[in-house]
């Protein structure tokens, strides 16, 4: 098996080199408006924002900078199938802007653009991302009533394109083979995770100021969203490529990936780094047999039993669905003008 992951240099507001309805999947965080790290490049984009933030205009600033976002936007309605899923990455953020200080509630204006795009939005995620400092309020201390709850979550807020499912051909192999584990379904299906935090690695080659510039997140986000919404083969992009998680985590599972990103210094380094994907990938599969047999054994200490057994790995399944799983790994990777090509093999337990 073979997949392909292109990274354009440019600006996601205008996808040229990305076809109509050629994705079946969007993974991406963008830069959160009225958090203070992105005010140059939303002032960039738009000069008019920095002069509402200078004015002390929040509101303006707020709305100026989704405009932006909007942009983006308009593009992932024109390269989605239909049917096809996008999964927005995105915090709120506090500010004071002249004295005053309130919450912006960036998730909510993202759901609104996406709905006055015609998308359905589907049940979100919110999941734990710990504050930098060890405080937990913002404000007058221990006395009330001007202390602020601080923001320690993000959501992922998921669209479909249209009113209709995507449809497959019956038995698809490669929609069969990527199933999940019955225990990773309700887990990852879960409208809250609190278990994210480090669960898969990353590559460690991306310097703290590059990383600092990016939306990153942990790899284990786009991978599981990458696994829950698509099978082996569709393609995934990011518009917001930043250090190129969406596109490691494409390639551990098997997908197609296409990465849009405005500073060309993330991609010399995720070059450099690109030789530990293999590793990577295998060390992925691995832990989810890992937890899978976990939760074997634990099954079995409670006295129940198990009515399938997997087709491609020793081990038990719950369900039916899940006998042709097989976890595929990175074998090869051959960088290429036109970007990245991958072969892809079936993995094998240790």
């Amino acid at each position: 098996m073979e997949t392909t992951h292109r990274v354009v240099v440019g600006d996601s507001r205008a996808l040229s080199d990305v076809a109509d309805e050629s994705v079946e999947l969007v993974v991406t965080s963008p830069p959160y408006p009225m958090i203070e790290m992105w005010d140059d490049l939303f002032t960039e984009l738009d000069p008019a924002i920095g002069d509402a933030l200078d004015a002390g205009d929040g509101h303006a600033a707020f709305e100026a900078m989704h405009a932006q976002l909007a942009a983006v936007w308009d593009e992932l309605e024109r390269v989605l199938v239909d049917g096809g899923i996008a999964c927005i990455n995105v915090g709120d953020a506090t500010r004071s802007v002249d004295g005053s200080f309130r919450v912006y509630p960036n998730h909510a204006r993202v759901l609104a653009a996406f709905e006055e795009r015609g998308f359905d939005p589907l049940p979100d995620v919110l999941w734990r991302k710990p504050a930098n400092s060890a405080a937990k309020f913002m404000g007058s201390g221990m006395i009330p009533p001007n202390a602020y709850v601080t923001l320690e979550h993000e959501y992922v807020l998921i669209f479909r394109k249209g009113g209709t499912r995507r449809e497959f051909e019956p038995g698809a192999d490669r929609r069969y083979e990527a199933a999940y584990f019955w225990e990773e379904r309700n887990r990852w299906f879960s409208d809250v995770w609190t278990d994210v935090t480090g669960e898969l690695q990353s590559l460690e080659a991306v310097d703290d100021e590059l990383r600092e510039r990016s939306a990153a997140y942990p790899l284990e986000i786009p991978y599981r969203l990458i696994c829950m919404y698509s099978a082996y083969g569709d393609t995934v992009l990011d518009p917001f490529w930043g250090t190129g998680t969406t596109t490691l985590a494409a390639m551990c599972a098997g997908r197609n990936s296409i990465g849009v990103e405005l500073e060309e210094a993330f991609l010399e380094v995720f070059d450099e780094s690109i030789d530990e994907v293999p590793a990577l990938s295998r060390s992925v599969g691995r832990a989810r047999l890992e937890r899978h047999r976990e939760f074997v054994d634990r099954r079995r200490q409670e006295g129940k039993g198990f009515e399938y057994e997997a087709d491609y790995y020793d081990t038990p399944v719950i369900t039916k669905m899940e006998q042709g799983i097989k976890l595929r790994d990175v074998r090869a990777i051959e960088a290429r003008d036109d970007g990245y090509w991958v072969e892809h093999g079936t993995l094998t337990p240790e």
